[in-house]
């Protein structure tokens, strides 16, 4: 069976960090998702609001680095939980839990780091040299001259080509 999920959207609050009692950090936040078609009338797009828990230090990660309104991407697995209300009817809950989690906008944009966290991995990557406006380019922070090239300029001096 496979139970994966991916969302992009905003954060409605600041995340919650919290303790449980055998000291594992857990952090929870609600992920505004807008949807890729407006309704029959082709009006006004519609939006669900996803609630997510990431554990340990992902939770911590979230906590440190997001706030109300970042741009945030999880990646995850969906999860009901059941349980009764004070007056004694039985609800259920579905919730995204965060294995992986991303900046879902440039450093430039959002005024924060550019980098992610992934339980897989065991730590933080900061994509700090990336450049702010572009997700693919890779700027080393060294000087603009062009690297050397593998390529050999031909003398030309009797004007006639090789071949």
């Amino acid at each position: 069976m496979l139970n994966h999920i991916v969302i992009m959207g905003r954060l409605t609050r600041d995340p919650e960090l919290r303790t449980t009692q055998s000291g594992v950090s857990v952090t929870s936040f609600t992920v505004a998702v807008d949807r890729d078609f407006g309704g029959r009338d082709g009006g006004e797009k519609q939006t669900d609001f996803i609630d997510c828990v990431a554990w340990r230090q992902t939770g911590e990660f979230v906590s440190k680095y997001f706030h109300k309104g970042s741009m945030i991407v999880v990646s995850g697995r969906l999860q009901s939980r059941k349980w009764q209300d004070r007056d004694g009817n039985n609800r259920t809950s579905w919730e995204i839990t965060a294995d992986n989690v991303y900046f879902g906008e440039s450093r430039a944009s959002s005024g924060g780091n550019s980098g992610s966290y992934s339980r897989d991995d065991g730590g933080y990557s900061d994509n700090s040299s990336q450049n702010s406006g572009n997700y693919g380019a890779y700027d080393s922070g060294r000087s603009s001259a062009p690297a050397p090239s593998a390529f050999a300029e031909l003398d030309d001096g009797d004007g006639e080509l090789p071949f």
